[in-house]
This record gives C-alpha cells, sequence and structure tokens, in this order.
C-alpha cells in the first residue's frame, strides 16, 4: 500500500491506454510538478458525479496509476501531458486534498483464469477471433464519421491480461462501461463481457452513420 497522487476525471483509463491531459487548476499543476520532482506517476479514477473542475465530485475506489510519458509546460504554468496506464488500482482511503487529491493505493492485479478460460481469451483476441473482427468493424464506422480510431488491421498482444485491455482502450464505449470492465476481476471475464457490448456499440455507430 502506498499514498499516491490522485486525479479524478471524467474519463476512464486502462493500463496499455494512452491519455492525453492538459491540465490547468492550480492544485493539479502543484501535482505534476511533485511527480515531476519525484515518481512520475499519479493515479487516475473516474468522477461517478460532479464536476472535474473545483472539488467536491463523487469518485470510484478503482482506478489506474498513469505513468507521465511526455510533458509540456506552457507561459502561463499549464501543462500538456501525454500520459499512459500503468497499472491497475484500489483506494483503501481517501486522505485530505492538500494541496490535491491524495489516497492510499494498493495493486489490483488480475484474477488468475483457468487454461480453458485464458484459451477461450486469447482466441477471442486473437488476429482471427470474434472481439478482434468487432473491434476491427467498430474502428472501420469511426473512421466513416470522421472520429479518432484504432487501425482496422488491429492487433492485439498475445496474452490475454494485456490484450483484454488493449481492446478495452480502443472499443467505442462510454466511461460507465469502460470503469465496469476496469473492475472485472480477470482477463477471461473482461473477454466475455466486452464481447457483449461491442455490437450494441456498433449498433449505434452504424445508426449514427445511416442518419448522416
Amino acid at each position: 500500500m502506498a499514498v499516491a497522487p490522485m486525479f479524478p476525471l471524467g474519463t476512464v483509463l486502462v493500463p496499455g491506454m494512452l491519455l492525453p491531459l492538459h491540465v490547468f487548476e492550480p492544485r493539479y499543476r502543484a501535482l505534476v510538478r511533485d511527480c515531476l520532482a519525484g515518481e512520475p506517476e499519479f493515479g487516475i479514477v473516474l468522477i461517478e458525479r460532479g464536476s472535474e473542475v473545483g472539488g467536491g465530485e463523487v469518485r470510484t475506489d478503482v482506478g489506474t496509476m498513469a505513468r507521465i510519458l511526455q510533458v509540456e509546460e506552457m507561459p502561463d504554468g499549464r501543462f500538456a501531458l501525454a500520459v499512459v496506464g500503468d497499472r491497475r488500482v484500489r483506494v483503501t482511503a481517501w486522505l485530505e486534498d492538500d494541496p490535491y487529491p491524495r489516497a492510499d493505493v494498493e495493486d489490483w492485479p488480475d484474477d488468475p483464469d483457468g487454461a480453458a478460460e485464458a484459451d477461450a481469451a486469447r482466441a477471442a483476441l486473437a488476429p482471427g477471433g470474434d472481439v478482434t473482427a468487432l473491434l476491427r468493424r467498430a474502428s472501420a464506422l469511426l473512421a466513416e464519421l470522421g472520429e479518432a480510431a484504432a487501425p482496422v488491421d488491429l492487433v492485439l498482444a498475445d496474452d490475454p491480461g494485456i490484450a483484454s485491455f488493449q481492446a478495452v482502450a480502443v472499443a467505442p464505449l462510454g466511461p460507465a462501461d469502460r470503469q465496469a470492465l476496469l473492475i472485472v476481476a480477470s482477463a477471461a471475464e473482461r473477454t466475455v463481457r466486452l464481447r457483449a457490448l461491442l455490437p450494441g456499440a456498433i449498433e449505434l455507430l452504424a445508426a449514427r452513420l445511416g442518419a448522416g
């Protein structure tokens, strides 16, 4: 268990996911400066209710540690960051928000899957698997809509744990669905739940495209 600086957002970060951030609030500028002076990482959790600005929000207790990859400080003190999700964590206690949100956190690795479940997840996430096929279809629709999309020839990692989070990162899902997948205990279960969500997401994209 460790004390970590925390950055509540309206966005869900999962392990392996890249995320650009624009940091302008004074408390989060201080967070970034402290991270750059020491360990270049902080936790990101989803805001369930409330605003990203000003404090007082209701936060989830499961998030992801974000590692700073790139940083640019603006002349007025704002920061432009590029971070990557490193590992999933659970918040065991929120501490005082002084000078910025902080929490006691513990790493939360996936539960191990049985051999049959791991094989099924690996097959679904392989280049010829059904989850990968659904993600490629979603990417093609997003591209037609002119929105950011994963490559239509998307290839995920061989390891089901890594691949399942990669799939969640690129899936066209809202924050609530992505958070629900983040808190799933194992890679195999995450893959099953993602497979169930993707057809509906694809139908919505197709409807948007058809509506012009």
